[in-house]
């Protein structure tokens, strides 16, 4: 599973999306027992369905498709390519709904309390995640989130003995 929004300061989107892209571009779809697959296929065709709607979307609305973008002709199966979209908006469906396929929609901020507002602009909130080395800005951010669990500096926040639920549950990693 992927973000559903990932949010990127102005300053870094261009060279985070370059990449991103060079990281992505390197996964292999394919079936899980295959040792060389890094991306497995979605649970049904009407997954397939729905992540093509969503970049469908955000294309007619002015989204550029960075990499990927359709289903693969060369795999049979419900596969959906890894797919990076920019210049994304609060406009598109891939804002309002959760997505839960390889799609990564870049979203562009400028500041601390827009990026919280664009994040807390949904009716999910199961996880929220952000990256900085400004340890102010982490507890302001960390508190200001309306999610069940807050991870900073990491996307692995989840763990049998951690608490689940609340607004100010988080996980700090600092190495």
């Amino acid at each position: 599973m992927s973000a559903n929004r990932l949010f990127v300061h102005e300053k870094v989107y261009n060279k985070f999306t370059e990449l991103l892209k060079k990281k992505v571009s390197e996964f292999k779809l394919g079936f899980g027992l295959d040792p060389a697959t890094t991306q497995g296929p979605l649970v049904s065709e009407s997954a397939v369905k729905k992540v093509l709607r969503h970049v469908n979307d955000a294309k007619r609305k002015g989204a550029q498709v960075v990499l990927g973008g359709k289903a693969p002709e060369h795999i049979k199966g419900f596969f959906f390519e890894p797919t990076i979209i920019t210049v994304v908006t609060k406009e598109m469906i891939v804002s309002t709904e959760e997505t839960i396929a390889p799609l990564a929609p870049l979203f562009k901020f400028s500041s601390d309390a827009e990026v919280i507002e664009m994040a807390n602009d949904t009716e999910f909130g199961l996880a929220g995640y952000f990256f900085s080395n400004n340890l102010n800005r982490i507890w302001r951010v960390a508190t200001a989130l309306e999610c069940g669990m807050v991870g900073v500096n990491t996307g692995k926040i989840s763990a049998p003995e951690s608490p689940f639920g609340g607004v100010y549950s988080f996980s700090l990693c600092t190495s």
